[in-house]
């Protein structure tokens, strides 16, 4: 069986080497043959969203996915006459737009933050009289990792926030003051069958995830956010991966976002769960019994952005896993990341400060 794969970023990749030991064989869309999933399955080369190279995948695959969010759902749809297609479209439909997504947490009735739709400055000045400040203008469409996004802190900010979007559709919401952040990742199969894996408690910087720590040790946390996750799932007759991220304040959950693919957080199942959140996704997509989520102890995931130091000081502790993608190093951009996997959370801790202070400073500093 082959999976068709929309986009050959570093998710793609670690899809492809979680399929191979099923039997399973892949192909690719992306706009570089030297992107992180060239090297270990062959690409088509074009834009993600070519009718011609999308008609071509659907015809050489036996199902196709993505690993990126903000593929134009309109240039899919024409897929799903030919081949299957998952994620459902009507989810990737709605975490491409912000206000699609929180207007999905109120029909569902889970709690998210107070939001106005914003198409114009007059509409953002009335959103920020009834809402507040402090608050956040962010781009309904194609903002991830901070991109998008412009905090107010008074009203001087009001005019100087709509400039900076670009005067773009946006939705403006008030800024939470979160005691921590935290994501639940789920997978639901074609027959229905629903897998969740323990809570991750997340640190972000400059809008980036830079370290995810599992399982969370929160039991009535993590049973409102796998109530969710559940609603959401079932809502869209789902088939994959999901991902709700939240706020954590005064111990009650505020959703963030969804996303419908394979997650960054999620990078620690690969050695510190049963079945990785990868094998899960395929397992799902292509009709397979979903795997395990329970994890294997403790873990930490330490994302490697912008430059890629040596392995040698991570590999010599035991417990530490590295992953390099294969890219060019860049400011800001993911290169690789590190896992950690112990017994005990204090262990797993104390190797991850450690490796913090040689590959992430500043997040070593804000480590608690």
């Amino acid at each position: 069986m082959t999976v068709g794969i929309v986009g050959a970023g570093q998710l793609g990749r670690m899809l492809a080497l979680a399929g191979y030991p099923l039997g399973l064989d892949f192909l690719f869309i992306d706009r570089s043959a030297d992107s992180p999933g060239g090297q270990v399955a062959p690409i088509l080369c074009g834009d993600l969203a070519a009718p011609r190279l999308l008609a071509k995948l659907a015809r050489q695959c036996d199902v196709v996915t993505f690993d990126w969010e903000n593929v134009p759902v309109t240039a899919l749809q024409p897929l799903v006459r030919t081949t299957r297609v998952y994620p459902p479209l009507r989810a990737l439909a709605a975490a491409q737009d912000r206000l699609s997504e929180k207007r999905l947490f109120e029909k569902l009735a889970i709690p998210t933050t107070r939001f106005a739709p914003v198409d114009s400055l007059r509409q953002l000045q009335k959103a920020v009289a009834g809402i507040g400040l402090p608050g956040v203008l962010k781009t309904r469409r194609l903002g991830y990792d901070g991109k998008g996004q412009f905090v107010l802190r008074t009203s001087a900010d009001i005019e100087r926030a709509w400039t900076a979007v670009g005067a773009a559709p946006c939705l403006y919401e008030n800024l939470v003051r979160f005691d921590h952040e935290v994501s639940v990742i789920g997978v639901r199969a074609r027959d229905g069958e629903i897998a969740i894996y323990p809570l991750n408690c997340n640190v972000h910087r400059d809008g980036i995830l830079r370290l995810t720590r599992a399982p969370f040790g929160a039991p009535a946390l993590t049973r409102r956010a796998n109530a969710a996750l559940r609603r959401v799932l079932q809502h869209f007759n789902y088939v994959g991966v999901l991902t709700i991220e939240f706020f954590v304040q005064d111990g009650e959950l505020i959703a963030n976002e969804i996303a419908p693919r394979v997650h960054n957080s999620g990078h620690w199942t690969i050695e510190g769960a049963v079945t990785s959140q990868f094998e899960n996704h395929l397992r799902a997509i292509v009709g397979l019994p979903l795997g395990s989520t329970s994890a294997r102890g403790h873990s930490a995931m330490i994302n490697l952005i912008g430059t890629l130091p040596a392995p040698g000081d991570a590999l010599s502790r035991a417990g530490v896993h590295w992953h390099d993608y294969g890219k060019s190093a860049r400011p800001g951009r993911k290169l690789g990341h590190i896992t950690v996997v112990a017994e005990a959370a204090a262990q797993r801790d104390r190797i991850a400060r450690a490796l913090l202070k040689v590959v992430d400073r500043e997040t070593w500093v804000s480590f608690r």
